[in-house]
């Protein structure tokens, strides 16, 4: 049984191992026929391929060679026009210069003709200065003058003429311009001063005392003169005690120690006791109460004007100005009234009413302390406004208000207007007699240092020159020329309130006698 089952076996593993072979061998013969036919498929694709690719290669070469073709013939086309276009501006080049040679020969041709014009020109200048030589030598012997005499002539002859002219231009000039001016001044102005009628008083520089009897001068004047000569000293007023009944005079140019002195005395003369102690105590009680109203009246100028902002100095120096007289008129109410004045006419002209009341209102600040401080008026208030900070607008003003300079804004015009008006109103100052006949002679005397004048005289208070010329040295055309050089030299060289009117009359008379 074994060796069955070993047979059964043995006959089974020959049968796999036959069918393992006959397997092997079959498959071989497969993979044989199977690469056979790879390697036939292999050899059409490669033929296919490099036939594919010879077909290719032809096609690109064509394509190239055309493309090479296409490229050599569009250079070719491009160097052809570049050639063109070369040779055309060549023919371009070749003209300019043709044109080129020929303006340079015309150019020279044309040198060559200026410079035998200017040769001709030369000689025939020469030949015309020796023409005009002998033309001029042949007038000079026919007219009997120079030429140094006829140039004189003829200057003379012109200088005739044009005066006529200009003194008829100046004529109708001014008489249109004045003609608007005055008008327009002249409601200006009246409306200013009739919105501010303002009183004036005069006030002189001694202030009198009444005394309620003449034994009240003994007693100022005190045993060997004591008490007159503390009162001199602590004051610094003259006190001057004549045979005026009940009344002692006072006098100084400071006007505020006058006051302190008045103001002293008066309290002397209640009290009753008058001794030198006393005395003192009586003067410091008046500089104080001078002190307290200085303060008060610059206040209430500043309130009144309505001018705010001002510096506490600047209220006290115009307080003081309630002391101080200018030919007779107060100072401060001078100064107020100019302050109005001014904020009028600069609403009626549409400029800063605030700035021309401030600068009318501190116009104559320098007059407060003029007598304690060298220089004139006008310097001090200008020092003054500077050192307080005041605007450049209202220092101007201050400066140039008496023409000291020349003003150049509006509100310097305006206050230097209403300062005169102020001054120039009747009742407003007083003069001297002797400033007044001085004023008058001096006005004269400057009017009569023109030639040709034969007499002239002041009239109306000094407000006219009344000018009489010789007609035979002054014509008419003259006449106004020196009108104007006379007004001119009156605003030079003297001071005055107002203005002065210039009249020059030319009369000339024939007489005969019939016999």
């Amino acid at each position: 049984m074994i060796w069955t089952y070993i047979g059964i076996a043995v006959g089974l593993i020959a049968m796999l191992i036959i069918g393992f072979m006959l397997g092997v061998i079959y498959r071989k013969k497969v993979s044989e026929r199977e690469i056979s036919s790879a390697e036939d498929e292999a050899k059409r694709i490669i033929n296919e391929s490099i036939k594919s690719a010879e077909a290719k290669k032809r096609e690109a070469l064509v394509e190239a060679k055309e493309e090479i073709h296409k490229n050599r013939a569009e250079y070719e086309r491009e160097v052809k026009e570049r050639r063109a276009e070369l040779q055309k501006q060549e023919r371009r080049l070749q003209q300019k210069e043709e044109n080129l040679d020929k303006k340079t020969d015309a150019i020279e041709k044309k040198t060559e003709a200026l410079n035998q014009k200017l040769t001709a020109a030369d000689a025939q200048r020469e030949e015309i200065k020796l023409v005009k030589k002998s033309q001029l030598e042949m007038l000079e012997r026919i007219s009997g003058y120079t030429m140094e005499d006829a140039k004189a002539y003829l200057i003379d002859s012109i200088k005739s003429e044009v005066t006529h002219e200009m003194a008829a231009k100046v004529r109708e000039v001014e008489a249109k311009f004045k003609d608007e001016a005055d008008t327009r001044a002249r409601e200006v102005i009246a409306t200013a001063i009739q919105r501010c009628a303002a009183d004036h008083t005069s006030e002189i520089t001694v202030s009198v005392v009444p005394l309620p009897n003449d034994e009240m001068k003994g007693r100022i004047i005190g045993r060997e003169g004591r008490n007159i000569r503390s009162i001199e000293t602590l004051t610094g007023c003259d006190l001057i005690i004549d045979d005026t009944p009940e009344a002692i005079t006072l006098s100084s140019f400071d006007p505020v120690r006058r006051e302190v002195a008045r103001i002293a005395l008066e309290k002397l003369i209640l009290d009753g006791r008058i001794h030198p102690a006393r005395i003192e105590e009586m003067v410091s009680k008046a500089q104080k109460e001078v002190t307290a109203t200085i303060k008060a009246e610059g206040e209430r100028a500043a309130f009144e004007t309505n001018v705010n902002g001002l510096h506490p100095e600047i209220i006290k120096l115009l307080g003081r100005m309630k002391y101080r007289t200018s030919y007779g008129q107060n100072v401060l109410n001078h100064s107020i009234e100019v302050a109005h004045i001014s904020g009028l006419l600069a609403s009626e002209l549409g400029v800063d009413v605030a700035t021309a009341k401030r600068a009318g209102l501190l116009h104559d600040l320098g007059k407060a302390i003029d007598h304690e401080v060298e220089g004139s008026h006008v310097t001090i208030g200008v020092d003054i406004a500077k050192k307080y900070k005041e605007s450049p607008e209202v220092i101007h003003a201050i400066e140039a208000h008496h023409g000291d300079v020349e003003p150049h804004t509006v509100i310097a015009c305006i206050v230097q207007a209403a300062d005169t008006i102020s001054a120039a109103r009747p009742g407003a100052r007083r003069e001297n007699i002797e400033n007044y006949v001085k004023r008058l002679e001096k006005l004269e005397e400057v009017s009569k240092s023109f030639p040709g004048i034969s007499g002239c005289y002041a009239i109306q208070a000094g407000r006219e020159i009344r000018i009489m010329v010789k007609p035979e040295e002054v014509d008419e055309d003259s006449m106004i020329l020196l009108a104007r050089d006379i007004a001119k030299k009156i605003e030079a060289e003297l001071t005055y309130p107002g203005q002065i009117k210039v009249h020059v009359l030319r009369e000339t008379k024939a007489v005969e006698y019939a016999k």
